[in-house]
Parts: C-alpha cells; structure tokens; sequence
C-alpha cells in the first residue's frame, strides 16, 4: 500500500498553501475549501480550509440577485483584495465573472491579470470545458494558474435551462468526461466539479491526473468545496440538496437582533457600562 499523501500544508498550517501544492494533492487526504467574501470570514476560515474560492455566488449570496450573470470584474476584484488581506494559510483564487474571458484568450489573460495585480490572489477560476480549453492554455503558459470548473456551470444557466444536476444521460457524462480530460490538458492545476450525478464524478477523479473539488458531486472527489454561507445557515430559502448545514447562524443573528431590540426600546441598551464619562457608582463611606 502507498504512503498517504499529506494534505497541503498539514502540520504547517500557519505556511501558506501554493498551487503547486493544491495540484500534488492528487490522492491524498482530501482538500478543504470554502467560499469566502470579505475580511473576517476569510479569517475565521483561513486555519481550517486548503482553498478559499471568492465565488462570483458573492453576487446572489451578498447582493441578493437572481444569478452569477450581472457580477462584475470590480466586484470579483473588491471582495477578492478583501479575502487575500485576511487569509494567511488557505489559496485564494478568485472566480472571471461572465463575459470577462469568453470573448477570447486575450481577453481571459486581460481579466485574469488585474485579478492577480489588484488582489494579490494565487490563482483565478473560470468555468468551461474543452471549448475553453485554448484560453486555460494560454493562461497557464503566461503564468495564470487555472482552477477549472465542469459539470452545472452557473454562468450557462441560461443556456442549459436551470440547475438539474448533470450526466445523467450518456451521451452528456462523456461529453463531461472529455471536458475534464481537455481542461487538464490545457494545464488547469485543478478542476470543481458541480453537479453531476456521483458515479460520473467518481470516474472523472479515477481518470485525470490533476485533484477534483466536488460540489454537489461525489465523496470520491479530491476536495470538497461549498458556498459559506448555505453551510453556515446564513442563506434563508431553499438549500441545494448536496449541503450539509453544519451550524445555523442565520437563527442565532436573528435572536440577536431581537434581544438587542428588545433592550433598546426597554432603555436597557446602553447600560452606565457602555457610556464615555458616566459617573461612576458611589462608594459608601465606612
């Protein structure tokens, strides 16, 4: 039996993960990643997680829209500088939003450049299979590591028609599977896999040479990854099956909120305590 490979920086966890690391992860202990939008979640994550993705989800999950299509490259760029000031430990690579690479590799290498230049990030993700495969090429070959994303694309939902899960036909699994093969070809250190039915998953994880990061895929996978926040119980209305709710942070904000609101209409917020130059209690003398 082979030794077991350690995950990325384990025993060290205070030594920032690279990509090089996260790409020799193949087979070992499996990789831990998170989203992450700001600051102090990126803080509060960092010690526990290999990879921390600023999804360009930030634009349902912290702006409330109805999809990833109208993010921005600001916006990725905004919460990605954020994420990299309070990681120390995890990678972070931060999602091409829509329309910022499809045009052309040129393009890709334009957005993915001032992502790398404005955030201090590792490496940018973009999703596509082989038909993106010239532009993974042409940006790993210009020094732009690469985490691919194949499978349910959320950039192309509208096109493929809403968020069913993938591979369930034939004809579909092989085209996936030959995404994943031509992504890794093309020089990806690693790819997510979202969405598909969890045997294809587990074939793509046998067959390519690079770790996968499932998300809705299969326990086989590399890594796994979720949205912070569906995991945390921040998010209110329906939770993608493949969560696990692993606290619910949503319920206790909102006891907070009820108790500070409380107190402040009872006058019992703020006490003498939280004052600046409340006079102080009265000693009785003796």
């Amino acid at each position: 039996m082979s030794a077991r490979r350690p995950t990325p920086g384990e025993g060290e966890r205070s030594k920032p993960v690279t990509v090089s690391a996260i790409r020799n992860a193949k087979g070992g202990e499996p990789l831990v990643c998170l989203t992450a939008y700001t600051t102090p979640v990126a803080q509060a994550l960092d010690a526990s997680c290999d990879l921390l993705l600023v999804g360009d989800s930030l634009g349902m999950v912290v702006y409330g829209l109805d999809s990833t299509i109208p993010v921005t490259l600001d916006m990725m760029i905004a919460h990605g500088a954020a994420v990299v000031r309070g990681a120390k430990h995890a990678l972070v690579v931060v999602d091409l939003p829509f329309g910022a690479y499809q045009e052309s590799p040129a393009q890709a290498f334009r957005s993915a450049a001032r992502i790398l230049a404005e955030t201090g990030c590792g490496a940018v993700k973009l999703e596509g299979g082989a038909v993106m495969a010239e532009t993974i090429n042409f940006l790993t070959q210009r020094g732009v590591p690469v985490l691919a994303h194949v499978g349910l694309q959320p950039q192309s939902v509208n096109a493929l028609g809403g968020y069913a899960a993938r591979g369930k036909q034939a004809a579909e699994a092989e085209a996936i599977v030959a995404d994943a093969r031509a992504v890794t070809d093309a020089g990806a250190f690693a790819v997510v896999i979202e969405g598909v039915v969890a045997p294809l998953a587990a074939r793509i994880t046998s067959t390519i040479r690079v770790p996968t990061i499932g998300i809705g895929a299969s326990a086989e996978c590399d890594g796994q990854i979720l949205v912070t926040d569906d995991m945390m119980g921040v998010t209110f209305g329906h939770v993608p099956k493949f969560v696990r709710r692993y606290a619910d942070v949503g319920a206790a904000m909102k006891a907070a909120a009820e108790a500070y609101a409380a107190d402040v209409r009872a006058r019992r917020f703020p006490g003498e305590e939280h004052l600046y130059g409340a006079p102080k209690p009265q000693v009785a003398a003796g």
